[in-house]
């Protein structure tokens, strides 16, 4: 069970990571963990993107952070509105920050920082300033 590869602590920190970078912005970060991917992980994360309803954000902002434990795989997925504003090699940088992480097997710092990365572009781009803006999507890691 890939939950289990996380601690109750890890668990907290990645969702105060998604929360706190949610906190200035009306984008939209979800975290979900599994253990194999046997399929291009791109595509799986598009399929997870859309099992997750995340491509229903009013401002289609969302950006979700795919992690394939087992296969050491590992995808981040913005929808159109987010993707439409960052540079191109933006999610690279990104990934390329949390790598350097994930290969010490520090899978819980290399997603906090890969999402308070992708958190500063969201608040950039998509501030927080419209009353009645609401979290339209759980803060939550999700598991396959």
């Amino acid at each position: 069970m890939p939950e289990q590869l996380f601690s109750a602590s890890d668990k907290s920190q990645i969702i105060e990571s998604i929360k706190s970078a949610e906190r200035k912005t009306s984008g939209e970060i979800q975290v979900h963990i599994e253990n194999h991917c046997a399929e291009d992980v791109m595509d799986r994360a598009a399929e997870v993107f859309e099992i997750l309803k995340m491509h229903k954000t009013k401002d289609r902002n969302a950006v979700l952070f795919y992690l394939a434990i087992e296969d050491h795989k590992f995808a981040i997925l913005g929808d159109m509105g987010i993707n439409a504003v960052v540079p191109d090699n933006f999610w690279e940088e990104i990934k390329n920050t949390m790598l350097g992480h994930f290969k010490k097997n520090e899978f819980t710092q290399g997603l906090s920082k890969g999402i308070e990365m992708s958190g500063k572009a969201l608040q950039e781009h998509f501030p927080f300033e419209r009353k009645g803006d609401i979290n339209e999507l759980p803060d939550e890691i999700s598991f396959g």
